[in-house]
């Protein structure tokens, strides 16, 4: 699925045609952001060149949730095509709606995703994201559909129908995070299959921040190629950047729909590409609900295209400004316990990171389950081995517990790594 630019200029010139455009949509038809854009002092016209984005407000997944349900839509209810909406665990979900068109730049964009990684036209898809109000299982469907791929929509769940159903109908890719993907990694090996003689050669892990450790891990055990696909249901879903399956090397986001930059977390300050900070993206071409400098809360960095030169490249996210652990003055974040824990050989890649306070001070226990070859008795060497990595790499003082296997609860979409019991 080609791009409609094939140089950074032609892509820097489209982008601010349609920057100027969406900004526009989003003052004339979203009374929230003619409220933010005028307590800002700034207009749409005021954006004359790129940069000029800087001076617009940002957006938060609060301000989605104040305008509950409908409040962000700039188009009218009834030509909303379809709406999907987050699970609101943690409050009012966010809702997010499309048109008939944004459907049609949704699947085309997932469509060339699916293609970078390395699909073809004819391959068979398994797409174990959730469908329903998650935007993963039907954004995945729609772009293998628009590639021309045989879908299998089997959803989650159901983790023995996964490994029958891969072993009878033999598809080419698997869609499906990374942490579920083990649990069917598990399965398989419980059911005496060898994941490495499966039919499957390209997994699409997205939904969950997961580390060059876990791909290692993923690879050693079934040999696939492991990709990275990125995307947030606010800003369109699945198929807002995509890593290449050739290059392996970080996910080159799709600029011709999806506007990034990387601020400060606390300042908002914008940064030059190459320094880490928060993802932030104004929505291009989307009619139902613009989106103007979403404040993602994932941790990156923007680099220069690889295999795709005319767009840059995200590097995996590395973990959320609001899953950070704060443990004794020291920033902790899962991604940094799992890479540690990874390089250690006799545990395994399920883990959970458990806060407490039970004095004045915060304290940090890793729970994490050892490999099914270690023997129980190698526990708690394994455990002070994983100490000391921590208090190490990392700089803070966590306490290990090495868990029988299977001891953890499984997840099956995104893997819940932080249980706060302060």
């Amino acid at each position: 699925m080609a791009s409609v630019v094939s140089t950074v200029e032609d892509l820097r010139a489209l982008q601010l045609e349609r920057l100027r455009w969406s900004l526009g949509h989003a003052y004339d038809n979203v009374p929230h952001y003619r409220r933010a854009f005028d307590e800002a002092g700034v207009r749409p016209d005021d954006l004359r060149d790129l940069g000029d984005l800087a001076r617009f407000p940002f957006t938060a997944k609060a301000d989605l949730r104040a305008n509950y349900p409908f409040g962000m839509f700039a188009v009218p209810r009834e030509q909303v095509a379809r709406i999907h909406a987050s699970s609101g665990t943690t409050g009012r979900p966010t809702v997010v709606g499309y048109t008939r068109d944004d459907i049609d730049t949704w699947a085309e964009v997932m469509a060339r995703s699916i293609e970078a990684a390395g699909g073809r036209p004819g391959d068979l898809l398994h797409v174990v994201y959730g469908y329903g109000l998650f935007t993963g299982g039907l954004g995945a469907h729609y772009g293998a559909e628009r590639l021309g791929c045989t879908v299998v929509p089997i959803s989650g769940g159901m983790t023995e129908r996964q490994v029958q159903l891969i072993l009878d109908f033999g598809p080419r890719i698997i869609m499906v995070t990374p942490s579920y993907f083990l649990s069917i990694l598990d399965q398989m090996e419980a059911q005496g299959v060898d994941p490495k003689e499966t039919s499957l050669e390209i997994g699409i892990f997205g939904a969950e921040p997961w580390t060059e450790q876990m791909r290692a891990e993923v690879q050693r055990r079934s040999n696939l190629r492991a990709v990275d696909i990125y995307g947030l249901s606010e800003v369109m879903g699945p198929g807002v950047s995509q890593e290449s399956g050739e290059t392996q090397d970080g996910l080159h986001v799709w600029e011709d729909h999806f506007y990034p930059e990387v601020v400060d977390p606390i300042t908002g300050e914008v940064l030059p590409d190459g320094q880490e900070g928060e993802l932030v993206f104004t929505s291009l071409t989307k009619q139902a609900m613009p989106v103007v400098r979403y404040r993602t809360r994932d941790l990156t960095t923007l680099l220069p295209g690889t295999a795709y030169p005319q767009f840059r490249r995200m590097a995996k996210v590395t973990g959320r400004t609001d899953d950070m652990m704060i443990v004794r003055g020291v920033n902790v974040f899962p991604s940094q316990i799992e890479e540690q824990l990874l390089a250690i050989e006799g545990l395994s890649p399920h883990y959970l990171c458990v806060l407490t306070r039970p004095g004045r001070l915060d304290e940090l226990t890793v729970q994490v389950e050892r490999a099914e070859g270690a023997a129980a008795t190698d526990g708690p060497e394994l455990g002070r081995r994983l100490e000391r990595r921590v208090k190490d790499r990392i700089g803070v003082t966590v306490r290990v517990e090495v868990l029988e296997p299977h001891r953890l609860e499984r997840s099956l979409g995104k893997a819940k790594r932080i249980n706060d019991l302060r």
